[in-house]
């Protein structure tokens, strides 16, 4: 008589492979109150932290994230930024433990050649880093005294001992003091020679200033969504429109209605290389005329483009004034294949819309190949409803970050409310 072995005996016997065990994908029922594609689903990974910004996730699954500082009542100086380390310790799609690691500000975080890099002030930093670690030590200062006032995310990436880092304009059309209708823009616009666009740093030499970078490209009025294409290491951006091409009072500049400036400039998909000049402040992306124009502060019309001659054109242009916070290839396999090459964009939404609805606060997905796009789509919407609405939970939610989880997974960091989002693929049941 031969025993009857149950299946678990035979698997401990070796002679029956045991299958694959894979985790359940991790879903809040409702989502996260956000809208997904079918087959997707998140979770609240973490919540309530101080405006996190930008993140980079190391390989054991931690993830670090930039966070800015607040202001008191008063305009007194509030609580200071900082750098957060959240961890998943049981796999269930939300953070356990919630790290300050050191004070941070700006949008610039990275983790290469055995650091962890950061914004902070006017500075870039960095601090030895070992996966799996709970605390810094003493930052080295890779860089300082970088201008203040404008945009100054300071926000950068690093390529081998390259730190490409993005120095935003001090003005919205480089006119020469605060924004007034019908004000001419300064010719030539000196503020090219330290600010908007590119600049390439020694990501391995400490106590560098300004002008020991090198400007890489101009005419990029603020690159906040700047990334690497991991294929061929190229830069790729996506910028910030310039504002006000409406007429008064919500604009600056008549000649246009307001439609025309709610939907103009496209935000600019740009793929960057070095000697690039993509036009600003001279020329914005109609598009009404789907090319690039002079700007009224240089006696354009909304269709010559004679300050135009020699710029580069956008590999892409999303609708205007949706504030493109963050791009990012992704490059995992727990997503279906049509995801893998492309790009997520993250959008924080506008105020400049006006008085047309403000929009934006979505995640889009924008197909990229060979250097060519095909048409953007929603990916992650309903953050918050248009004009900056509460979302489905009754809160304000715009999404500023983006990074890859070592699963393949989407996180999606919001500003506002301080909510990190975990974006999964669960497949259609």
């Amino acid at each position: 008589m031969v025993a009857k072995l149950s299946l678990s005996a035979l698997v401990l016997a070796g002679l029956v492979a045991a299958a694959p065990q894979q985790r359940a994908v991790p879903c809040d029922a409702d989502n996260a109150g956000i809208t997904l594609p079918a087959g997707f689903c998140a979770t609240v990974f973490a919540d309530s932290l101080q405006a996190p910004r930008h993140m980079v996730v190391a390989p054991n699954g931690d993830v670090l994230i930039v966070g800015n500082p607040t202001r008191g009542r008063g305009g007194a100086s509030g609580s200071p930024g900082s750098i957060f380390l959240l961890r998943d310790a049981d796999g269930n799609g939300k953070a356990d433990a919630v790290t300050k690691l050191a004070q941070a500000s700006g949008s610039g975080i990275a983790l290469a050649n055995g650091y962890l890099y950061s914004s902070s002030g006017r500075s870039i930093v960095r601090y030895r880093y070992q996966t799996g670690a709970t605390s810094l030590g003493a930052a080295d200062t890779i860089a300082t005294d970088f201008a203040t006032g404008g945009h100054n995310a300071y926000n950068f990436v690093i390529v081998g001992s390259t730190l490409y880092m993005n120095v935003g304009s001090q003005t919205n059309s480089c006119e020469p003091g605060p924004r007034a209708p019908e004000t001419p823009g300064v010719d030539p616009c000196v503020e090219l020679e330290t600010r908007a666009g590119i600049w390439a740093f020694d990501a391995n030499k400490t106590g560098q200033k300004p002008s020991d970078g090198t400007r890489f490209a101009t005419g990029i009025r603020n690159a906040i969504a700047l990334t690497v294409d991991p294929r061929d290491q190229t830069l790729w951006a996506t910028m910030h429109g310039r504002d006000g091409l409406q007429p008064p009072p919500a604009g600056l500049w008549n000649g246009h209605d307001n439609a025309y400036g709610a939907e103009n400039p496209g935000e600019q998909v740009n793929h960057i290389m070095r000697g690039d000049d993509f036009g600003w402040p001279y020329c914005y992306w109609s598009v009404d005329e789907k090319k690039l124009v002079t700007a009224p502060e240089y006696g354009g019309d909304g269709k010559k483009s004679d300050r135009c001659v020699g710029k580069k054109n956008p590999a892409y242009a999303f609708p205007g004034h949706w504030a493109p916070n963050d791009m990012m290839f992704y490059t995992g396999s727990q997503f279906p294949a049509e995801y893998r090459g492309g790009a997520f964009v993250a959008f924080h939404g506008s105020w400049n819309r006006a008085p047309l609805p403000n929009m934006g606060y979505r995640v889009a997905f924008l197909p990229l190949s060979a250097g060519r796009a095909g048409t953007h789509r929603d990916f992650a919407s309903e953050f918050s409803f248009d004009n900056g609405a509460p979302g489905k939970d009754g809160r304000i939610h715009r999404p500023a970050g983006l990074a890859q989880g070592a699963d393949g997974s989407l996180y999606v960091a919001d500003d506002v409310a301080g909510t990190i989002y975990k974006i999964s693929y669960r497949g259609t049941r």
